[in-house]
């Protein structure tokens, strides 16, 4: 039997009939095939559809699913961390689905510009920059427009795919941080393009490498330090790169101590590009789950930046990054005081201990509720805590 139902809703055990979109318009192989995995799961939300056909006589159901869930919950209503919860509820309210369906295309095609781009550069190709100009100008937009849309999206990376998403998540925090800074637009489009070409120096290094899941030796790390001047060497023969993107390139991972790579550049012989982006590179690399680490929390990740700041980033760029992000920022999971769980909806930039948030978990009684928005500033209720995902055993993705 077929059945339509949200992406939210899928999980691992169910069977794709159909992924609801072009051919070319999803990464996989088939258009029907089982979800084995949470790498599939994750890779069709990341996709930007909203809903998809499962085949229920070839895979789970959505009440067999939440059926099993239920019978499995025989312990008492306690607060426990990691335990399976009960049925995920509808969610509700919120951003339009039209709206939400166009920045999530957004942020797929930006994914799969950048692995088309990094297999040019392994073939030996030039990056053609004129592909890489609408997207960007499509993030910036976005930021502009909505930046607490796009920028939870950016949280949520597979391992496959860690190196695009992460460029992908580098030119939106570009943007963000540029916008926070009041620079002129036409700059943030360069420092963006930055971001988005930062890391394509890695096309040159051996995936094994790359994906490694434990701790790299020195030989390899100062292989890993190359893709530095890899990209540079690359960027060099782009025709139309801007002197604004290609620093930032070249310096983002410069320290502003002297202790960064590959020059060794101090304080302000680094551009503020290269320091903007050395910020936005080290902040989405410690909150993405990647082969070698996983992800803190986003509050947890700004305090670091913060103690860092001491040395290695510039104390006055890092403070201008966390106002813009905000203390909680959008996508992070939050404890309130009233016991309830909820996902960082809104950064109010004027009270930014007072977000708004999408309530929908109930740790005390360790099971869901009916979601609710929740403004703080009028008082409802308060954060006492930044909380993990992972900890909670709660699908990220779903609630962003």
């Amino acid at each position: 039997m077929l059945k339509k139902i949200p992406v939210f809703r899928l999980t691992t055990g169910m069977y794709i009939h159909d992924l609801n979109c072009g051919w070319m318009d999803h990464p996989f192989m088939a258009n029907r095939f089982a979800i084995d995995d949470v790498e599939t799961l994750r890779k069709i939300q990341a996709m930007g559809v909203l809903e998809v056909y499962i085949d229920t006589s070839r895979g789970l159901d959505v009440a067999d699913e939440s059926t099993a869930a239920a019978a499995a919950d025989t312990e008492p209503s306690a607060p426990r961390a990691g335990k399976p919860a009960r049925e995920v509820p509808r969610r509700t309210g919120g951003t339009q689905p039209a709206e939400l369906l166009r920045v999530r295309k957004l942020h797929g095609e930006a994914t799969r510009l950048v692995a088309e781009m990094m297999q040019d550069v392994r073939l030996g190709r030039q990056i053609e920059l004129e592909k890489c100009e609408p997207v960007v100008e499509e993030i910036v937009v976005s930021i502009f427009r909505k930046p607490d849309l796009l920028l939870p999206l950016l949280q949520v990376k597979t391992r496959d795919e860690y190196t695009f998403q992460h460029s992908v998540a580098a030119a939106a925090l570009a943007a963000a941080f540029g916008r926070t800074l009041n620079v002129p637009r036409d700059v943030i489009r360069e420092v963006a393009i930055g971001g988005l070409l930062h890391d394509v120096g890695k096309a040159m290094l051996p995936d094994s490498l790359l994906k490694k899941p434990g701790k790299l030796t020195h030989e390899e790390y100062e292989l890993v330090k190359g893709h530095v001047d890899f990209g540079t060497s690359v960027l060099k023969n782009t025709t139309g790169l801007s002197e604004i993107a290609y620093q930032a390139v070249a310096e983002h991972h410069e320290r502003f101590d002297g202790t960064g790579y590959p020059c060794g550049l101090k304080g302000d012989d680094i551009s503020i590009y290269g320091q903007m982006l050395a910020i936005v590179d080290v902040y989405d690399a410690i909150t993405s789950l990647r082969p070698y680490h996983k992800p803190i929390p986003p509050t947890e990740a700004l305090r670091s930046l913060f103690e860092w700041s001491k040395c290695q980033f510039n104390p006055t760029l890092v403070q201008a990054f966390i106002k813009g992000i905000g203390i909680y920022p959008a996508g992070s999971l939050v404890r309130m005081e009233s016991g309830r769980l909820g996902v960082v909806r809104e950064v109010v930039p004027d009270r930014l201990l007072q977000p708004v948030v999408k309530v929908f978990y109930d740790a005390t009684k360790h099971s869901y509720m009916a979601p609710r928005i929740v403004e703080l500033a009028a008082g409802d209720d308060k954060i006492v805590a930044h909380e993990s995902f992972e900890h909670w055993n709660i699908d990220q993705a779903a609630w962003l």
